[in-house]
Formats: C-alpha cells, sequence, structure tokens
C-alpha cells in the first residue's frame, strides 16, 4: 500500500483522488501494481478525503493539554512515532483535529504497527489532501529517509 501512495503523490493531481477514483486504479494498474493492493490503497484515501467532522467541539491546544493514546493506540504507533507526532503538533505543523485524523487513518493502515517511516507518509498524504500549507524542507523529510524510497 505504501508504495502507491508514495507513486500517487508523485504522479497524480490531488484533485483526481478526490473526483476519479477509477482513472487513478486504472493509472495504478498500468504502472503495474497488483489489483488488491490498489483497492487496499484507494480504501484507505477514500478514509483520508473524508473531511472529519466540521461541527464538533474545538480541541483544547496541545501546549496547555496531554494526549492520552488508548491502548489500540499504544499498541499500532510506539514511542518514536508518538513523539514525532507531538513534535509536529507543538511546531504547528499539526493542529489537535488534523493529528486526531492522521492518527485514525494511522490505524486504518494495514500491519500491526506503524514504522516512523510509515507514519511520516500518512502525515503527508494528510496534509497533502488538506491542502495544508507546508515547507519544502518538511515535505523532503517526510517524503524520504536518509535519500532512501519509503519501504513497502
Amino acid at each position: 500500500m505504501y508504495d502507491i501512495l508514495v507513486y500517487l503523490f508523485e504522479n497524480c493531481q490531488q484533485a483526481d483522488l478526490a473526483h476519479d477514483s477509477e482513472f487513478v486504479a486504472k493509472k495504478l494498474s498500468a504502472a503495474g501494481f497488483e489489483d488488491d493492493d490498489i483497492s487496499e490503497a484507494l480504501s484507505w484515501l477514500a478514509g483520508v478525503l473524508r473531511v472529519p467532522h466540521r461541527d464538533l467541539a474545538p480541541l483544547p491546544d496541545s501546549r496547555a493539554t496531554f494526549r492520552a493514546y488508548a491502548p489500540k493506540e499504544l499498541a499500532k504507533l510506539d514511542v518514536e512515532c508518538r513523539g514525532f507526532l507531538l513534535t509536529l503538533e507543538q511546531s504547528g505543523i499539526l493542529a489537535p483535529h488534523t493529528r486526531e485524523h492522521v492518527i485514525e487513518r494511522a490505524l486504518a493502515a494495514t500491519g500491526d504497527s506503524l514504522s516512523l517511516e510509515q507514519l511520516k507518509l500518512v502525515v503527508l498524504m494528510v496534509l497533502w489532501n488538506q491542502q495544508t500549507p507546508t515547507s519544502r524542507l518538511l515535505a523532503e523529510d517526510l517524503f524520504t529517509i536518509q535519500g532512501e524510497r519509503l519501504p513497502s
């Protein structure tokens, strides 16, 4: 799934993902991805494309509160991943609602746990979908690992 997300980020417009999943599926198939993997990735992406509920009460400012993780979240996101999310939030890159959307999509990702590199891709896809302005350096940091592509 993660290879497909990287491919989509590099080769597709955000509008295509939101409005023409059939076109995107054909493009992925033509690029050599397996149908099951395409289906899994597009299903996961549909969750990213859903806008979180705007009518929810505002979440408290993270500088004055502490976000406790549920057991399921602790199992999926190790200390390094949780620390990364905290850093992004404290630096103003992730708002509390965006953090919650990232955590929800992380829980929906395949596997029992996520590596930091996989979480970075989840963050990148959520920010990209929300068209959140990010610096080029942040995008490059989220998108690469010591000069290498993200693992599958």
